[in-house]
């Protein structure tokens, strides 16, 4: 049986944390805390932003949390330097265990999905410059309904985009709160859980599946 596979970017196939040597010929020594806290951020102002109903596309959130993270670790930057890091954030580089997994994925017939909170170009860009973006059969955004994970109306979204059903769906995902929102709305979902430190959240849904590495997906999915 082969499945429709949406796959979260940011933290899933991207490395978010990939702008730390960047952030460190600015910051410092301060720069892993700077790039932890900026992500964090990123995601709170989302979550925020989805709560009020105020939507801005991700790129603003993601502007607004690094001067955030600058400011609270008391670090300054140019504006040039901000602007790079800005730019640096588009071409994250992706997981080591990315390009092979999605190869091997594809060939066993399932259906690959992009998913993500990102605005559709700044997606493609992302995966353009990893070297992953021809794997995939299309990208979704939340941008295109204003919501932001993991609003229900996002995953119903992506159902109605793709042509996909709820039991054939898959989120995978190193992100709890996503594969929540998917397991919530009685998808499947994998769970990428790329630090053994980091738990699940004890909440009534838990993920189909649990992998170290996105390469484990090729025998943990059903086909």
């Amino acid at each position: 049986m082969t499945a429709t596979l949406a796959f979260d970017i940011y933290g899933t196939l991207i490395d978010t944390q990939g702008v730390v040597e960047e952030l460190s010929t600015m910051v410092g020594e301060a720069a892993a805390q700077v790039s932890r806290s900026w992500r964090d951020k990123q995601l709170e102002y989302a979550f925020r932003r989805g709560l009020m109903g105020r939507y801005q596309p991700f790129s603003d959130c993601t502007s607004q949390a690094l001067d955030y993270a600058l400011a609270l670790h008391q670090c300054s930057v140019t504006a040039r330097q901000r602007q790079q890091l800005l730019d640096r954030y588009r071409r994250l580089p992706a997981f080591s265990d990315a390009a092979s997994a999605l190869q091997q994925l594809g060939h066993a017939g399932h259906r690959l999905w992009a998913f993500s909170n990102g605005q559709a170009a700044a997606v493609e860009t992302l995966l353009a410059s990893a070297g992953v973006l021809d794997t995939f059969d299309g990208i979704v955004s939340v941008d295109e309904i204003g919501r932001f994970k993991p609003d229900p109306a996002v995953y119903a979204h992506f159902l109605k985009r793709t042509a996909a059903t709820a039991e054939s769906t898959w989120l995978v995902s190193s992100n709890p709160f996503d594969v929540l929102g998917a397991r919530s709305v009685g998808w499947q979902a994998a769970w990428v859980q790329r630090s053994a430190a980091v738990p699940f959240d004890d909440w009534e849904w838990s993920p189909t599946v649990t992998v170290e590495r996105l390469d484990q997906l090729v025998t943990a999915l059903p086909g």
